[in-house]
């Protein structure tokens, strides 16, 4: 791993396992993806709320699996992500994207603003403990004057082992904290009704 990108410390931290894991972690979807797998929900349902070419932040990105999909539909994309193995892998398959490794609770791109931010995938429940508020501090740093934010995690009792419990109202709270009012809930990427079933919150945000 390069020196340059160091491993930052969140609950996601505690169960990845380097690079080799990330390329697991990718096979699994390209796997799913052979056997005709919808894998494109997320980037759907952004490329639907505006129009390309969008700025979007993927913040979160993994190995780029939402970001690429979004620039091959004509938005201008980043990606961000904690993990340094996630990021080596996203670069190799893509070099079209620009990826970055950071720390979402400390993220300055220097001037640059999104018309959508997103934390997909459970990006949520895997930050680092205590932290939720302060990254949607800089999730909304990051939104332009209009721009939404827009995240989508497991709820409790749903949630991928080794993620924190992280409740609506939990969510709502530091939202709040954030200076972030909601806009809606949805309960899937395909906008099912909110609550749902009670397995997953998509909210989106915009700055107040």
């Amino acid at each position: 791993m390069p020196d340059e990108l160091p491993q930052i410390r969140t609950r996601w931290s505690e169960v990845s396992g380097g690079i080799d894991a990330a390329h697991a972690y990718q096979r699994r979807f390209d796997e799913l993806a052979r056997q005709g797998t919808d894998l494109d929900g997320e980037a759907r349902f952004l490329h639907g709320l505006r129009e390309a070419p969008a700025r979007i932040l993927d913040a979160g990105c993994g190995t780029g699996r939402v970001a690429t999909t979004l620039t091959r539909l004509g938005h201008d994309v980043v990606g961000v992500d904690a993990d340094p193995a996630m990021i080596e892998v996203a670069r190799q398959r893509d070099d079209v994207t620009r990826f970055v490794h950071a720390d979402l609770s400390t993220l300055s791109l220097t001037a640059q603003t999104f018309d959508i931010v997103a934390l997909a995938g459970n990006v949520v429940p895997f930050l680092a403990d205590g932290t939720l508020v302060e990254v949607l501090r800089r999730m909304r740093a990051h939104l332009s004057a209009d721009g939404i934010l827009v995240c989508g995690w497991a709820l409790p009792g749903h949630q991928p082992q080794g993620a924190a419990a992280v409740s609506p109202e939990d969510f709502e709270r530091a939202a709040f904290a954030a200076r972030l009012s909601l806009v809606t809930r949805h309960s899937s990427w395909d906008g099912a009704p909110w609550p749902g079933d009670g397995s997953w919150a998509l909210t989106l945000h915009r700055p107040r």
